[in-house]
């Protein structure tokens, strides 16, 4: 009788230990603490050649020879992505202190209007913004969600990957000093 009643607790025990797993992992993530749950195999490579259209309104998308001469941060972002908006204002603030360039890629919008709109009422923190309704700039970048953002020096090389929002902490922890170092270079 004792082992029956075991076996009725091995489903409920491993429901714990994943329940509690998953809980850790997302206090993670949400803190900036996990950016590399997933790393990118492009780091120290360059940029996958891309040529993105404008978004709506704009007069001219971008591509790969633009990140050239200059270290920048890449940033997709989606009007439809939740963790992206908490992000925006935090990307906002970069852009008004004038810390780096942030070009951005409009990735998987249905309604090629709805980017244009979403940064027209939460503000625009990109130099350029191209269109990837079909996400090949996403999958050249190995885009695994949004937001994700790369850092890219000056010859035009990846050297970080961002999965998930930039905040505070990741900014000043991680970005930064990698950006202000790649900037000196």
């Amino acid at each position: 009788m004792g082992m029956k009643r075991f076996l009725y607790v091995i489903p409920l025990l491993v429901l714990l230990a994943v329940g509690g797993f998953s809980i850790a992992q997302l206090n993670r993530v949400g803190s900036g603490q996990a950016v590399n749950v997933l790393p990118s195999v492009l780091i120290d490579k360059a940029v996958p050649e891309f040529d993105l259209a404008a978004i709506q309104g704009r007069e001219r998308g971008w591509g790969t020879k633009d990140l050239l001469g200059q270290v920048t941060l890449v940033n997709i972002f989606g009007s439809w992505c939740v963790a992206c908006q908490v992000e925006h204002p935090f990307l906002v603030r970069i852009k008004e202190q004038g810390l780096v360039p942030i070009y951005g890629i409009d990735w998987r919008e249905k309604d090629l209007q709805a980017g244009p709109r979403w940064l027209a009422k939460f503000g625009d923190p990109y130099t350029l913004v191209g269109d990837d309704p079909k996400s090949h700039a996403a999958i050249a970048f190995g885009v695994t969600g949004a937001p994700e953002s790369f850092v890219v020096d000056k010859q035009g090389v990846i050297r970080y990957k961002q999965i998930g929002p930039i905040n505070a902490q990741v900014w000043e922890q991680t970005l930064w000093p990698l950006i202000s170092e790649l900037q000196q270079q």
